[in-house]
């Protein structure tokens, strides 16, 4: 089997890739290659691992992710912002060993003030875009970093990064509070409590996560009903930063199925509906956007 081209979304910990033919998607391969366990003269290879049994004489890969990042294969410097998600002229080619391959990779964008970068989520909304045309509105991307995305006449405008999905890790794995939680179990209420305290006083954020800790010491307070508070408390205070670009707002989620229903309960909670969309689907829309638009 051939490959027209191939799909590849490199990231910090993974490899995936996607064999693409004339009517879509023909094989799937992946591997736990990520950037972060590779040098610059690894990365080949890596991919070799995956792809070579897709690749013909000469075969077009295009990539997102980490794999631009200074400490990637190559580095794709970053698009400023005002400007579309991506585009086909900015792609960074790669000089490879193997012939077959002809690798090109996706720059992430950056943002003067307040600074800031993204890299990967610049084809996810991309995608979104192609799979809704001519939308104008909000898109919010969860995750360990969660992006906050103004979306006008098809160009990202400006953008937020909340570091809420780290920091919920950070707590319930290295701080005291790893004590009274769990890796397992939930409690809406408790969820739900979390976030109305956040949003409504998130200058006190400090102290009630401190009062997780006590409330199990004095109270009871169970391990699942401390794990949801905690994550109530995270997306309050995150939903309470980025007010100016949800408020009165469309707004979509781009991300996994349980942490995008998360902030969609959040959000409705605040008398907005957020559809939510796949991440890897946004991911495969965008690279073929830009796969098609480099045919023309």
């Amino acid at each position: 089997m051939q490959a027209s081209w191939i799909a590849v979304d490199w990231g910090t910990s993974n490899l995936r890739a996607w064999a693409m033919g004339t009517d879509g998607i023909l094989a799937h391969g992946s591997s736990d290659k990520g950037m972060g366990a590779l040098k610059p003269d690894q990365f080949e290879a890596a991919l070799l691992d995956v792809v070579a049994p897709w690749l013909g004489n000469r075969t077009l890969v295009l990539a997102c992710g980490m794999v631009g990042a200074r400490q990637g294969w190559v580095e794709a410097r970053y698009r400023s912002v005002p400007c579309t998600p991506t585009d086909p002229a900015a792609l960074m080619r790669v000089q490879t060993q193997d012939p077959r391959l002809d690798v090109r990779i996706a720059p992430g964008l950056s943002q003067a003030k307040p600074a800031d970068v993204m890299r990967g989520e610049e084809t996810q909304l991309a995608g979104a875009l192609a799979l809704y045309p001519g939308f104008d509105g909000v898109f919010c991307l969860p995750g360990t970093h969660s992006k906050w995305v103004h979306i006008s006449a098809g160009e990202v405008v400006s953008f937020q990064t909340f570091m809420t999905g780290e920091m919920f890790a950070l707590l319930s794995t290295q701080s005291v509070l790893r004590h009274s939680l769990t890796a397992e179990g939930w409690d809406d209420a408790e969820f739900g409590a979390g976030l109305s305290d956040a949003l409504s006083r998130p200058e006190r954020i400090a102290a009630r996560l401190f009062s997780l800790r006590a409330e199990g010491l004095l109270h009871g307070m169970t391990a699942p009903q401390a794990r949801a508070r905690l994550s109530g408390l995270l997306i309050g205070i995150e939903l309470a930063g980025a007010k100016p670009y949800w408020l009165g707002q469309s707004v979509k989620l781009i991300g996994a199925t349980k942490l995008s229903a998360l902030y969609a309960r959040a959000l409705a909670l605040q008398g907005l509906q957020a559809e939510s969309l796949d991440a890897t689907a946004c991911t495969l829309a965008g690279l073929s956007a830009l796969h098609a638009q480099l045919k023309d």
